[in-house]
């Protein structure tokens, strides 16, 4: 009978910088939420503000970008 040790596919380190990146988009998603009316008559000017149009969007996309960077990081060869 042979002994064969379960491999993942990517190291451990990996793994972390993939939490981390999910994250940083769920953290720029948070960001990108509220500024709403309670009343649909009346316009609220704050959905427009710099939080929700510029960094918003690219918190998630640096996240994107880190969630990208840690399935192309090659795993350490022993």
């Amino acid at each position: 009978m042979k002994d064969t040790k379960q491999e993942f596919l990517f190291d451990k380190v990996n793994y972390k910088i993939l939490l981390i990146g999910i994250g940083v988009i769920a953290l720029g998603f948070i960001l990108m939420s509220g500024g709403g009316s309670d009343d649909p008559n009346v316009f609220n000017e704050d959905i427009f503000n710099f939080r929700r149009i510029r960094l918003a969007p690219t918190t998630v996309l640096i996240g994107f970008g880190i969630t990208i960077y840690s399935i192309l990081k090659s795993p350490k060869k022993d």
